[in-house]
């Protein structure tokens, strides 16, 4: 039997949103890869905030058997979702994930060597001294060699309204950025996902964030107490966009778009290892 085509009334804009979105297995061999860069040992123990639906969570524990993570959201309706499509098909090692109704800016005291804040979802921390302290919330979650991982967005078309529709398997993702203030650096986007039938999921997801500048957010990791914050920067592909291959930088070009990591160190000085 065919498979129906999805419709705004079918569809999952969870399901949807981690299949346009979302890439937790590449995200998984980056960490793994550049804490064993900073310690030498291969990394078992993740946090993941504003962790959602906790893909990253569960694709963490099914990489490697001794792996344990634990995600913090407090949207219980999406955490709810995530441990029956993400942690409960694990099966036996789904007792390895923890998915808590928890605010990111109380630090936790379980044993951990990664925390990561990805898909921009820090920028919903509009000023200053709250960003301040979340972070240092994550600076005292962590070990000495630990390390807290960021994702980050720019370039001037970060700053500019813009509607760029994405076609995928059985849908088209849309992101729109609806606005942006500069004297606040305020940033209204949108998801929207459009099916063949012509049905719309309008803002199936609304971004209320700051979009936050790397200088910005690196000093305030260094005055949240980080030893050293390196800089990921996503190299060219041959069609002009990223080519999803991240290399540490001094400096950057100022790209139209740019997507870029941020590792931050609680010590420096740790063995590393090619």
């Amino acid at each position: 039997m065919a498979k129906k085509s999805l419709t705004a009334a079918s569809a999952d804009r969870h399901d949807l949103y981690q299949r346009s979105v979302q890439n937790a297995e590449f995200e998984v061999e980056l960490l793994s890869r550049i804490y064993k860069q900073h310690t030498g040992r291969v990394p078992t123990l993740l946090r993941e905030d504003f962790c959602g639906t906790g893909l990253l969570c569960a694709e963490w524990v099914r990489s490697k058997k001794d792996r344990t993570a634990f995600g913090l959201d407090i949207d219980r309706e999406v955490l709810a979702w995530g441990q029956a499509h993400n942690v409960d098909p694990l099966g036996e090692r789904a007792s390895k994930v923890s998915l808590r109704d928890q605010d990111v800016l109380v630090p936790t005291r379980d044993p951990v060597e990664i925390i990561v804040g990805f898909n921009y979802s820090y920028q919903c921390f509009h000023d200053r001294p709250m960003l301040l302290r979340y972070f240092r919330a994550a600076f005292q979650s962590l070990p000495k060699d630990g390390i807290f991982m960021l994702d980050m967005i720019g370039g001037w078309e970060s700053q500019q309204k813009v509607v760029e529709p994405r076609k995928l398997s059985g849908f088209t993702y849309v992101w729109e950025q609806a606005d942006y203030d500069p004297v606040s650096a305020h940033f209204l986007c949108h998801i929207h996902f459009e099916f063949p039938d012509k049905t719309k999921l309008k803002k199936a997801f609304t971004y209320d964030w700051r979009l936050w500048q790397m200088v910005e957010v690196r000093e305030l990791l260094a005055d949240a107490g980080f030893a050293e914050v390196d800089v990921l920067w996503e190299g060219d592909g041959e069609d002009g966009t990223g080519d999803g291959v991240f290399r540490k930088v001094k400096r950057a070009r100022n790209d139209p778009g740019w997507n870029a990591y941020l590792v931050a160190k609680r010590s420096i000085g740790i063995t590393r290892v090619k």
